[in-house]
């Protein structure tokens, strides 16, 4: 099963230490794998913009781990195109303030895949497929 990793899952995955489980690590490296594990293009500009303010800390410097993270043998990148836009027009006026959240979920709706996040706003909202290792 396809999965889109919100911008802290697709972090925490490539980065240590990580919060994530054991069980959730095998399960992303399983999809990987599959070439069933993708990020939404806007979650690179919100990498970018952590990195910037000094709120994400890389182990490389910013372009070298861009590059590996956004790899094609690791993991796909979703465009923001208009399916996606036209998914984000779609979500409740109440969903989520946060924009880059709004097209995160939207991209992973326009594909019909599951989500793995822990955004309790996102979860609670159910408007969005959740995954589960």
């Amino acid at each position: 099963m396809s999965v889109l990793l919100d911008t802290h899952m697709w972090v925490w995955w490539l980065t240590a230490p990580s919060p994530l489980t054991v069980a959730e690590r095998a399960a992303l490296d399983l999809a990987a794998e599959r070439h069933d594990l993708s990020i939404a293009a806007i979650s690179m500009w919100e990498v970018q913009i952590l990195h910037a303010k000094g709120r994400l800390e890389l182990p490389l410097p910013f372009a070298e781990w861009l590059c590996r993270a956004t790899d094609e043998s690791v993991i796909r990148t979703l465009p923001l195109d208009r399916d996606v836009v036209i998914a984000v027009d779609g979500l409740p006026e109440s969903f989520h303030g946060d924009p880059a959240d709004r097209i995160i979920v939207a991209t992973a709706r326009a594909h019909a895949i599951s989500l793995a996040t822990r955004d309790a706003a996102i979860r609670r909202a159910r408007v969005v497929r959740l995954w589960r290792p």
